[in-house]
């Protein structure tokens, strides 16, 4: 897993020099720790540092205008000894800097070879290059794995931006008059000596509302994130974005209606998913929570392995966010060499780094164990596999099936509907506990009667509709005449009319909230320490074939995941296979209450804060005294508001620092 950035400019006031790139890698260190590499075309553009400083020229000289810079910060995976980048072609026409793994390297290579093409390394970015040699731009076609990349012809003085299918590696970046720049992170980019940091005043209402900023957007504005499933191609000073790949669930085959048929095509496809991933010239594991999806995944990597398997998962004190006996249960049933740890987080002193690492506000607040995870699961290897993407394909969240139980409901007269929400909510008394089922049920009957998209977008939105005007300043509500914040999960929704409710509602979640929220905590947390995540379930091979199953496989009334704990009941523990899932949290409502309590108040209630012009000054007061009080959990909604303040504190009030910083600003 690496970190990459660079610059494509064609007026000399836009030059990123030599000293400018190596600012923007050096940023992003913590993605590749191992080494560094850097390339100027033409030669002499990037005024060289002394030979043996880690730049590389082009093949030649060119009288043409464009100028293009390519960094990398590389942790070594594969070829530990070889393939350092940028890495280029035989006549070094063609260089790529690369962040990701491609799984099925070893497949392509003897194609290639036959084709032609030699190879002087053994890892799989050189495998890349030689695919856009002999396919040009359909060379992705060919891709198995995540990726964030840029590829530089020279010849056809074309720059080549893309991203995995799925959205696991991030890609930033900044077309404006003169230049394209792009990084792993926003922090490289802003590295960048006169680009402007202002406030994307939409993108603060789509986290509010959302807890994260969808792609392509950014909370920067003219900074952008290449969407997945994506090629940016600049070209002729021009460019130009397309969509490579969709995942196919306006393709269903309704006709394989039960689970048996579908066993052995998802045994054999996650196997496969599973096997390929093992590639690795570094320590490899894998997280181990105790539930279903990481528990197949870890039971499908021990059946390919000689030895233990080396697993991971911390607990907490509080029993309600503490799944440990159950990753034992797992690890005793597969004969995994198993690891775990109980952590006392502390957030005032991982707050800060979760600021900084995130490069925007994010207010997802299991970054903060998965960052401890991380962290203790790097201390043993450099590769951990995960069980992310089982709940959006297989309908594992618990909120699938109240989309299926108010689908049901939707059928019932108006009058009925009215009388479930008006009569029945007001007989169940309000809950300040994060999990309990009283809360949910009320959740539920409050959004009776309001269209499907919206009622699910009421019940996972942080701050919906009706609240966030209540929240923000006029000023600031008035951006919403101009873009919906919730726009990207409406647009998800449209793409597949014909499926049933359920999985359109699976497919817009596979479409912005995993790629957006999990897969950015992931990798964001585990790129910190310098640990390379990958997710068998992500497999597109894997993901086409979810997709295509039809609803009564996946979920019951009472179940979700059918054909996946069918499939592989042999490798789950029975009281995996019937728990309810707990996610991943940590109890941030209590910290409100108590030990965070001070900085609540010191922060959001500041003057420094209410005098952005952003927020209500009163409607913050009121939801600190309610949930001090104890009157309402909050806890989601000021976690938000904090990060986003914190956030603007160390990346609008001041230049960024170059590293995580040890105190908040």
């Amino acid at each position: 897993m690496c970190g990459i950035a660079g610059a494509v400019w064609w007026q000399a006031d836009k030059a990123v020099s030599a000293e400018v790139l190596h600012r923007m890698t050096d940023t992003i260190q913590h993605r590749g720790p191992d080494a560094d590499g850097h390339y100027f075309w033409p030669p002499g553009s990037g005024e060289f540092w002394p030979p043996g400083s880690g730049e590389c020229s082009g093949a030649s000289v060119s009288t043409s205008p464009v100028r293009v810079a390519l960094g990398h910060r590389r942790l070594s995976i594969i070829d530990v000894a070889g393939s350092a980048q940028p890495l280029g072609n035989e006549d070094n026409s063609i260089q790529i800097v690369f962040n990701g793994e491609i799984y099925n390297y070893r497949e392509l290579r003897p194609d290639l070879i036959a084709r032609g093409h030699r190879f002087h390394t053994d890892g799989d970015t050189e495998v890349i290059v030689h695919l856009y040699e002999e396919y040009g731009l359909d060379f992705v076609d060919h891709l198995r794995g995540m990726f964030a990349l840029a590829i530089w012809d020279s010849g056809r003085q074309r720059l080549v931006l893309l991203r995995d299918r799925l959205g696991q590696k991030p890609l930033f970046y900044r077309h404006e008059e003169g230049r394209l720049l792009f990084a792993s992170e926003l922090k490289s980019l802003l590295q960048v000596p006169g680009v402007p940091r202002v406030l994307n005043r939409q993108s603060v209402l789509r986290f509010l509302t959302l807890q994260y900023v969808p792609h392509p957007h950014s909370i920067l504005e003219g900074f952008q994130k290449l969407p997945p499933a994506t090629m940016a191609v600049f070209e002729n000073s021009q460019l130009s974005l397309k969509p490579y790949w969709s995942p196919p669930y306006d393709q269903p085959m309704e006709e394989r209606a039960s689970v048996g048929d579908w066993k052995d095509d998802l045994r054999s496809t996650l196997t496969e998913a599973v096997r390929l991933r093992l590639r690795s010239d570094v320590p490899l594991g894998a997280f181990l929570s105790g539930g279903v999806d990481s528990t197949v995944i870890c039971g499908l990597m021990q059946t390919q392995l000689d030895r233990p398997v080396q697993t991971f998962s911390i607990g907490f004190p509080i029993a309600a966010f503490d799944e440990r006996h159950y990753a034992r249960q797992a690890s005793k049933q597969l004969g995994t060499d198993h690891h775990e740890a109980i952590v006392h987080p502390d957030a005032v002193s991982i707050l800060p780094q979760l600021i900084w690492h995130y490069d925007e506000p994010f207010g997802d607040s299991s970054a903060i164990p998965t960052m401890y995870l991380s962290r203790m699961t790097r201390q043993h290897v450099t590769v951990a596999l995960t069980g992310d993407a089982g709940d959006e394909l297989f309908c594992g969240y618990e909120r699938y099936r109240a989309v299926r139980i108010a689908s049901l409901m939707d059928r019932a007269p108006a009058w009925i509907r009215r009388l479930w929400n008006s009569r029945l909510v007001s007989m169940i008394p309000a809950s300040v506990h994060q999990k309990s089922f009283r809360r949910r049920l009320k959740r539920l009957l409050e959004t009776i009667g309001q269209e499907p998209e919206r009622r699910y977008l009421n019940w996972i939105t942080i701050f919906n509709r009706a609240r966030l005007q209540w929240l923000v300043t006029d000023e600031l509500w008035k951006h919403t005449e101009q873009d919906d914040p919730a726009a990207c999960v409406f647009d998800a929704y449209r793409k597949f009319p014909q499926r049933d409710f359920v999985t359109r509602t699976t497919a817009a979640d596979l479409l912005t909230y995993l790629p957006c929220d999990i897969l950015t905590k992931v990798d964001i947390a585990s790129m910190a320490v310098g640990l390379e995540c990958r997710s068998p379930m992500l497999d597109h091979k894997v993901v086409e074939l979810a997709a295509r199953m039809p609803l009564a496989v996946k979920q019951s009334l009472k179940q979700g995941k059918k054909v996946l704990v069918e499939t592989f009941s042999d490798l789950i523990p029975p009281d995996i296979q019937t728990r309810r899932k707990m996610g991943f949290g940590v109890p941030i409502d209590h910290w409100f209450r108590k030990e965070l309590k001070p900085l609540l108040h010191d922060v959001l209630l500041s003057d420094r804060c209410l005098e952005r012009g952003l927020l209500n000054p009163n409607s913050v007061r009121q939801l600190i005294h309610e949930h001090t009080s104890a009157q309402v959990d909050h806890a989601y909604r000021l976690w938000n508001l904090l990060c986003l303040e914190l956030w603007q504190r160390m990346y609008l009030d001041q230049v960024p620092p170059m590293s995580a910083p040890s105190s908040l600003p």
